[in-house]
């Protein structure tokens, strides 16, 4: 399990939960509700845990970490409440999203608040790089989950465009996580920048996985429908390897991504394809090779107790089934 690698920070972590519930249940109006209802879905809170071991690799002080922490998953879960929206997604996590309960602009405005909130929470830092690396990093996001919108229901997909759009939408922001937890604890710039590659790099292992288990996870544990991604026509890495290589069911499968209205029995179809076409096993094998990457870079590092929880963790996300 996850939270087995951060036994050694769970009060760290604990601290910084009670923060973010702090920020995000401030407010007594609609938007707090909303806020506060997305919070209480949970989270692995992966992006804070991440911030947290990075800054063990300088002079650790929670107090200088925890706001990075806090804005890291604020921007988040406002990436979340968005994705639904655009989606049409009902369920995250086993509950009613933000859009299902309150509609679409209750939806529009709680993401904007979060990251409003982010971004205020990151003007305390004096370090100019926090700021303008977080803000850099907004902007990095919301080009990513632009790019996957209008590639929507376009079979044509390369793996290039692929890998750039989850660097965009979900690696950038890990990476952040990662080089800018270490800066804050003024950790050298040389460890910074290597535990900003590692989180690159396992950002993009972390992003194929999710697209694979989007496929094949149990959807009680997933917590939403499997095959999402392909009932809005998003081609992820396992369809596009299908697509690319020409085969068997190659065209069934192109004409189910590429339908606005599909059945349940379409999205099954379509992963029965994906499964047997290989798109799966390749998948994963790309996930490992990120993975590798990720510890590569660690090997730069002091060998510390976090470079090993850091390793681990890199090991675990090509295991994971949630």
């Amino acid at each position: 399990m996850m939270l087995d690698f951060f036994s050694e920070i769970k009060d760290d972590l604990s601290y910084i939960e009670a923060q973010l519930r702090g920020v995000v249940t401030d407010s007594h109006t609609t938007l707090g509700d909303a806020a506060d209802h997305l919070f209480a879905a949970g989270g692995k809170r992966l992006r804070p845990a991440f911030a947290v071991f990075s800054a063990r690799f300088g002079r650790y002080d929670l107090q200088k970490v925890a706001p990075l922490a806090v804005a890291v998953e604020l921007i988040h879960m406002a990436t979340l409440v968005h994705d639904d929206l655009v989606d049409g997604g009902l369920i995250r996590r086993g509950r009613p999203t933000v859009q299902a309960v309150w509609g679409n602009r209750v939806a529009i405005w709680t993401g904007d608040m979060l990251f409003a909130r982010a971004i205020e929470i990151i003007a305390g830092y004096a370090e100019p790089v926090v700021s303008k690396r977080i803000a850099a990093t907004c902007m990095e996001v919301c080009t990513g989950e632009f790019a996957q919108a209008k590639a929507s229901f376009n079979p044509h997909q390369s793996l290039r465009g692929y890998l750039g759009r989850i660097r965009s939408k979900t690696a950038v922001l890990i990476a952040a996580a990662s080089e800018l937890g270490a800066l804050v604890c003024g950790a050298p710039r040389i460890v910074s920048k290597a535990l900003g590659q590692y989180g690159l790099a396992v950002g993009m292992a972390f992003q194929v996985v999710d697209d694979v288990l989007d496929l094949i996870a149990d959807e009680r544990v997933l917590g939403k429908a499997t095959g999402g991604d392909i009932r809005e026509g998003i081609a992820t890495l396992p369809v596009i390897y299908v697509l690319r290589r020409n085969g068997k069911g190659h065209d069934r499968l192109k004409e189910i991504l590429c339908a606005r209205e599909k059945g349940e029995s379409d999205i099954s179809e379509a992963i029965r394809i994906v499964e047997e076409e290989g798109g799966v096993s390749y998948s994963l094998g790309v996930a490992r090779r990120f993975v590798t990457k990720a510890q590569r870079a660690l090997r730069a590092l002091p060998d510390i107790p976090s470079r090993q929880k850091l390793d681990a963790i890199a090991e675990f996300v090509v295991e994971r089934r949630f």
